[in-house]
């Protein structure tokens, strides 16, 4: 149910988006869909002890995509009032009469539309008064000082609360939505000076506020890890072990996905081309894809397009199982949607077993990176190249801190090489992985 402070309950907005079906076929669509959408949400900052920003935010919107036969037209507004209803249906049909036929332009096979809604346990509002806020933010700040005496500087704390509904629609009879919560403290704090100056950040995110971590865990995980930083320095280049730590390693998981996802593949711009039933990774790597994971932060019934979600191994036994798919790249590539029209839900790539120590001691000696920089990723060839921070191992145990080195290496080649993933994945992310050791990648540094 919605909250009372959302201007539009469920049934207003899925009768704007009836209003709109019914002025596309009238206006000449052969099907139409649309997204009416609404949100709300507080954000404060604090920055040393200061109230930094109060923010406020309140936005609605209603987007329109109409097909005259195979010509498709798009529009969107953000006024829903009648008249601009009206108006943003008429010009996405005047935009479809201009546009060149797509034969593989339509809306989602009827056959996929999901037709139960489980309860995902999406909405939980937080009714946040500024001033608990901004104690919130001060607590979480004042822990990231507090965790080490050379903590002498902060971008500041954050402490937001985000709410929003939806309904989608579109001609084949599909209509249905939801509300989502989504909430968030971080913290950032820099300690040393002089050219021994570092930086660093935690934060906690979940639909639920009893599922975030403490705002004085937040804090003080913060000013430790800035803390530890100091006195980093610089290696000689070399090709070693390298282990990502689990917040850096889901990016890593993150490429898997854009290189299996629809527009890479049916545009050839991808590494892992026709790697379906390929072994890419060992056998011993899982990664499933859970898109009803009740306040998964990615959990959905129903993708962009209303084609059901249906939980499934994405890799098993290190093998490619299936790719990501909207309706469109599905048909270009002559398959069968995967219900990821807007992106994947929920993945989770599965411990090997050890703790993250136990990973430390496998790697023996080689680097721990817990800070990446930059986009140095070729999609098309998988060349990896990025600016890191993070530690040198020694006999399994952290050395000295290390900053501007470059790992490199390619990314195929990596997913090969990967020696073991451990139990230490964090929950407040939609592409959950414990942290990942590779076997053997260049470091650059002198």
């Amino acid at each position: 149910m919605a909250s009372d402070a959302f201007t539009y309950q469920q049934d207003q907005l899925k009768q704007i988006a009836d209003d709109a079906l019914r002025h596309a076929t009238a206006g000449g669509a052969s099907s139409a869909e649309m997204d009416v959408h609404e949100g709300f949400g507080q954000t404060v900052s604090v920055r040393r002890d200061e109230v930094d920003t109060i923010e406020y935010s309140r936005d609605k919107g209603m987007s329109v995509t109409v097909y005259i036969g195979k010509q498709r037209g798009h529009a969107s507004t953000s006024d829903l009032t009648p008249e601009a209803v009206r108006t943003t249906v008429q010009a996405a049909l005047s935009i479809a009469r201009l546009t060149a036929s797509d034969e593989f332009a339509a809306l989602a096979d009827p056959e996929l539309l999901a037709e139960s809604l489980p309860d995902l346990d999406l909405y939980h509002p937080w009714g946040l008064s500024v001033e608990d806020a901004v104690r919130m933010a001060r607590d979480c700040e004042r822990a990231a000082f507090d965790a080490d005496s050379r903590i002498n500087n902060s971008d500041g704390a954050t402490v937001s609360a985000q709410h929003a509904h939806f309904v989608y629609a579109n001609s084949n009879g599909f209509s249905a939505g939801y509300p989502s919560t989504r909430h968030y403290v971080s913290c950032a704090v820099t300690a040393g000076k002089g050219d021994n100056m570092q930086r660093d950040a935690w934060w906690s995110m979940a639909r639920a506020q009893e599922d975030l971590d403490s705002f004085e865990t937040v804090g003080a995980t913060a000013g430790k890890r800035t803390a530890r930083r100091l006195d980093a320095k610089k290696i000689s280049t070399r090709q070693v072990p390298v282990l990502f730590e689990s917040p850096v390693a889901s990016g890593l998981l993150g490429h898997f996905v854009a290189a299996v996802s629809g527009a890479s593949l049916y545009r050839k711009q991808s590494f892992l081309l026709d790697c379906l039933g390929s072994r890419i990774f060992p056998d011993f790597v899982q990664i499933d894809e859970m898109p009803h994971l009740r306040r998964g932060l990615a959990s959905t019934a129903f993708d962009n397009e209303g084609v059901e979600t249906h939980p499934r191994a994405v890799v098993e036994q290190g093998v490619v199982k299936g790719y990501f798919l909207g309706s469109y790249a599905a048909r270009k590539l002559g398959m069968r949607s995967t219900g990821n029209a807007g992106g994947a839900h929920n993945l989770v790539m599965h411990s090997t077993g050890e703790t993250f120590d136990a990973l430390l001691k496998k790697l023996g000696c080689g680097l721990l990176v817990t800070d990446l920089l930059g986009h140095g990723t070729n999609m098309v060839t998988g060349d990896y190249s990025r600016g890191a921070a993070g530690f040198w191992v020694e006999d399994g145990e952290l050395a000295y801190p290390v900053h501007e080195v470059t790992v490199a290496g390619n990314l195929k080649q990596m997913f090969s090489s990967i020696a073991a993933v451990a139990d230490d994945a964090l929950q407040r992310t939609s592409r959950q992985t414990g942290s990942i050791l590779i076997d053997s990648m260049t470091v650059a540094g002198d």
